[in-house]
This record gives C-alpha cells, structure tokens and sequence, in this order.
C-alpha cells in the first residue's frame, strides 16, 4: 500500500479532530464537524459545516470529499456536490456542503463525523485534436444506452 505524508494545520480549535481511518480497509478519512454548538439541517437545505483544518495537498493528487453512507441511508443526508474536490494548491479550510435530503430536521454535533476524504492521484491532460474520433463499440450511445 502507497503512502503519501501530507502538512495539516489545525486553525482555530487545538483540539478539532483531524481526519482519520476508521479501519484497516477504510478508503476514506472520517472527517469531523468542528463546530461549536449544534447545528440544524432543515429537509432541503444545506450547509457549510467547517472541518476546523487545512491541508497541503501536494502536487499530482487531490483530496475527495465524499459521502458518509450511514448518513446517507438512515438520514438522506449527503455532500451536495459529491465529490467535492480539494485542489493541490488549496490552502484554505477544509469544509463539507451537506444536503438534508430527508423529511426531518437533522442536527449536526460538535465532532461528527460527517464525510470523508479520499486523497487520490491526478492525471493530467493534454488535449490532441483530431478531425475524427476512433470507433469503439458504444459510439455515441449515453444516458442509460446500456440498459441500466
């Protein structure tokens, strides 16, 4: 398994939680709410919630902040623009826009684990125009072509 050491500051809290794997397998960083009091999500609003850090990320990756599922099925309580992306040259705080999907208030408390963060590495592009694209077997075919 690949590791990568990446700078993290705390900001304004000494003791915001920084993001941590939860277990052996896990992917995903847990990422934590660092918020004074409580907070309410109301069905169909959302949210800047602050992570109470910021990171390094260094060149050739990027951080991906995703849903947590346990939030999503029990709550419908998502990241509204999932994945949200953190750049490598990002050095501000760290925050999660959460969506209320559900039919009830939800609360968000001081600590909660709220998302997580896949740091992950990135191609980058150098476009080739060309007058014609080579054939593959699906052609022009999209928005549920495949049958599902």
């Amino acid at each position: 398994m690949t590791s990568v050491r990446i700078p993290i500051a705390r900001l304004s809290d000494p003791q915001a939680a920084l993001p941590e794997y939860f277990s052996a397998g896990a992917s995903g960083m847990d990422l934590a709410a660092a918020i004074a009091a409580p907070l309410t999500i109301e069905p169909g609003e959302h949210r800047l919630i602050p992570c109470g850090f910021a990171v390094a990320i260094p060149a050739g990756y990027e951080g991906q902040v995703r849903p947590r599922s346990g939030l999503a099925s029990r709550h419908g309580v998502t990241v509204l623009n999932a994945p949200g992306t953190i750049d490598g040259d990002y050095r501000g705080e760290v925050k999660v826009l959460l969506i209320n999907h559900g039919k009830t208030a939800f609360a968000v408390e001081p600590g909660m684990r709220i998302a997580q963060l896949v740091v992950a590495p990135v191609v980058r592009v150098e476009w080739e125009p060309v007058e014609i694209l080579p054939v593959s077997s699906r052609g022009a075919g999209g928005f549920g072509h495949t049958g599902t």
